[in-house]
């Protein structure tokens, strides 16, 4: 079945994907390629995990709640962290995720069943498999719920988020970061009680990021999460998708010499005499099925894109 018909069955996130790239060789490449926006790539492999794995886990205070939206982009699903301090009658929901009825329920009925009424709504960032379901879950929430968000157009309610902001809802302290790269309006919370760095889409459990922003504006933020997480000593990453990550500062070296290590590989084919993405490819990705090349042609892409924004 060609792509743009298919992701008419593909979560939200997926189907703005391919909008995106309709019409474009990309989206080609990637129906030549076999993407399916519907089947999880990594259940067929094995290395998706369990939903118990991730639905459940937390620290103290942060208790992620699985959204039954698993695909390409989203991984297992999305987490949507419940998080309050112990004792308090009130809790922050962190990115209630997709619009799905019974997800949003489940996530309020486990306030609920807590002893909790949900106090505000904070949003990584604005893809929809993040924040669709935002408005729907303030109205099961019950009362007066705010939802805040870096854009202006994923708000409920007057107030925003900006970097800096501290967050403090029933004796909860929540602090905010801008790390845009995966999009241009992403954020990061730090729940310093628990040590926790709550990443969205920035830091994922496993697999790299899709980057709607500039590949430079992410690789700052990786930096800057890599020497805040140690200054703090954070305990953990809890992302936006896939497991919790115990080793912050490991999985951050990872995610920077993943980039780094490609962009080296990138910039020496360039002063090879290589000139366009096609002939990048065909000398970092020698050793790679050519039928992979035209996906890797798209990555290359942007980060020729930053190497020239860097001369």
């Amino acid at each position: 079945m060609p792509l743009r018909r298919l992701a008419r069955h593909a979560d939200p996130l997926s189907r703005v994907l391919v909008r995106r790239l309709a019409g474009t060789s990309a989206l080609r490449h990637l129906d030549r390629l076999g993407w399916n926006p519907v089947r999880h790539p990594d259940r067929a492999s094995g290395r998706m995990g369990e939903m118990s794995e991730i639905d459940g886990m937390g620290t103290e205070r942060a208790t992620c709640v699985l959204a039954p939206n698993p695909s390409m982009m989203t991984l297992d699903g999305t987490n949507t962290w419940i998080i309050a301090e112990p004792g308090s009658d009130e809790a922050v929901v962190v990115d209630p995720g997709p619009k799905d009825g019974k997800h949003l329920k489940r996530v309020a009925d486990l306030v609920a069943a807590q002893g909790r009424r949900v106090g505000l709504v904070l949003l990584t960032h604005g893809h929809p498999d993040h924040s669709a379901g935002a408005e729907r879950f303030a109205e099961l929430a019950g009362g007066p719920v705010r939802v805040r968000a870096l854009d202006p157009r994923y708000r409920l309610g007057d107030e925003g988020l900006a970097e800096g902001d501290v967050i403090t809802t029933g004796g909860l302290e929540l602090r905010v970061m801008e790390t845009p790269g995966h999009s241009d309006d992403s954020l990061t919370f730090w729940l310093p009680a628990d040590g926790a760095v709550l990443t969205g889409d920035t830091v994922l459990g496993y697999g790299t990021t899709v980057l709607e922003g500039r590949l430079g504006d992410y690789m700052s933020s990786l930096d800057r999460l890599r020497t805040f997480s140690a200054e703090v000593g954070a305990a953990t990453i809890l992302p936006g998708h896939g497991p919790k990550l115990d080793d912050p500062l490991a999985a951050l070296d990872h995610y920077i010499d993943h980039r780094r290590e490609r962009l080296a590989q990138v910039e020496a084919a360039v002063a090879a005499g290589a000139r366009t993405a096609r002939q990048v490819v065909e000398s970092v990705y020698a050793d790679v099925d050519k039928t992979l090349w035209p996906a890797a042609e798209w990555s290359v892409q942007s980060q020729l894109d930053y190497l020239n924004e860097r001369r």
